[in-house]
């Protein structure tokens, strides 16, 4: 998961998901009603797996593997808090959002002129296009190269070229990102 894809996950929150693998198993069998058969088929092993995870007894219990680990960590971040990103997903694609970032961001120019690509601290109001260009992007399974270039075509226009008052017709270096956050609402 890139920076772009992190940030994105990072704003669709408001709680933090939880961290340990017994916690995230503790959520799913709370999410599953208790039943350890359907946390077993959501998470591709058997029911007596599962069961053998979230024992108390001493000795009993065996921790889950890398494999199974990434497996409870995909299940959980699938199922945490849907309304909520319903919400925000829904209120960026209507309002838009506010970019925070820190990359290599510029113009492609001249070498030494003030719009040579450097590393920049950048934070812009983006417009909710981008949010529904973003997501739609995001989940038509586009990666951190397609979702760079969005945002660069968005940041070019809002950031250098001012919304298309001045500019006209320069490429927009947008790379090496550092972290990208979002701040919807």
């Amino acid at each position: 998961m890139g920076q772009i894809e992190q940030g994105l996950e990072r704003a669709l929150r408001t709680r933090p998901v939880p961290s340990s693998a017994e916690a995230r198993l503790r959520f799913l069998l709370a999410a599953h009603r208790g039943s350890t058969r359907r946390v077993a088929t959501v998470l591709g092993v058997s029911q007596r797996t599962v069961q053998r995870w979230v024992t108390k007894k001493q000795g009993a219990s065996r921790p889950p593997g890398p494999t199974q680990i990434r497996a409870i960590e995909e299940a959980v971040l699938a199922r945490w808090q849907p309304r909520v990103r319903a919400r925000l997903r829904a209120q960026a694609e209507a309002e838009g959002f506010v970019f925070h970032t820190r990359a290599r961001f510029g113009f492609a120019a001249a070498a030494g002129s003030s719009d040579d690509p450097r590393v920049r601290w950048i934070t812009q109001d983006l417009p909710g296009e981008v949010a529904r260009e973003l997501f739609a992007a995001r989940d038509a399974g586009a990666g951190e190269q397609q979702q760079t270039v969005i945002l660069a075509r968005a940041l070019g226009h809002a950031y250098f070229r001012d919304g298309g008052r001045r500019a006209h017709g320069l490429h927009i270096a947008f790379s090496d990102v550092e972290f990208a956050d979002f701040s919807i609402g």
